[in-house]
C-alpha cells in the first residue's frame, strides 16, 4: 500500500512543480510597478448664484449668495476668489471683512458663502467674479447692475 502511495505521489510531482511556477509567475506579473494606483485630486466644479436685483442705488448694498458644487470630493481642495470691476464703482466684501481689492486673490473658507456689493456711483455697474481652485480650474460670473438713481 505504501509503495502504491509513493508511486502515485511521484507521478504528481511535475504537476506540483508546474502549479508552483505558475503561482509565482502570476504573483510577479500582478505586482508590476506599471499598474500604480492613481488618486484623482482634480475635480471640476460649477458655481451657482442666487438671483440678484437688476437695479442698485448709490450707497445700496446687495447680497450675492454663491454655492460651489464639486463633481468629486478631494479634501485638500482650496477655493479662491478675485474680482474685477470694469464699469462704475463699488466695493465687494465677504461678510464683515474689509472690502476686496480688484485682481487680488482671496481664499474662500467655505463652499457656500455670501458676498456684499455696495454701490458707490450713480451709473450702471459691471464686474466679474472669478472663482478658482487649487488644481487650476476656474469659473467666471459676471454681474451687471443698472443705476436706480
Amino acid at each position: 500500500m505504501i509503495a502504491l502511495f509513493n508511486k502515485f505521489r511521484t507521478g504528481l510531482l511535475p504537476l506540483y512543480v508546474f502549479l508552483t511556477i505558475f503561482t509565482v509567475l502570476v504573483t510577479l506579473v500582478s505586482c508590476s510597478k506599471d499598474d500604480e494606483l492613481e488618486i484623482q485630486n482634480n475635480f471640476p466644479f460649477e458655481v451657482n448664484v442666487m438671483p440678484v436685483p437688476k437695479d442698485v442705488a448709490n450707497g445700496q448694498t446687495i447680497e450675492i449668495r454663491f454655492t460651489i458644487q464639486r463633481t468629486g470630493n478631494y479634501s485638500n481642495t482650496q477655493y479662491f476668489l478675485r474680482y474685477f470691476q470694469f464699469d462704475g464703482q463699488g466695493t465687494l466684501q465677504y461678510y464683515n471683512e474689509p472690502p476686496y481689492l480688484p485682481n487680488d486673490l482671496y481664499q474662500l473658507p467655505t463652499e457656500q458663502f455670501r458676498l456684499y456689493y455696495t454701490s458707490t456711483s450713480a451709473v450702471s455697474q459691471s464686474f466679474d467674479v472669478w472663482i478658482s481652485d487649487s488644481s487650476g480650474n476656474e469659473k467666471q460670473v459676471t454681474f451687471q447692475f443698472n443705476s436706480s438713481d
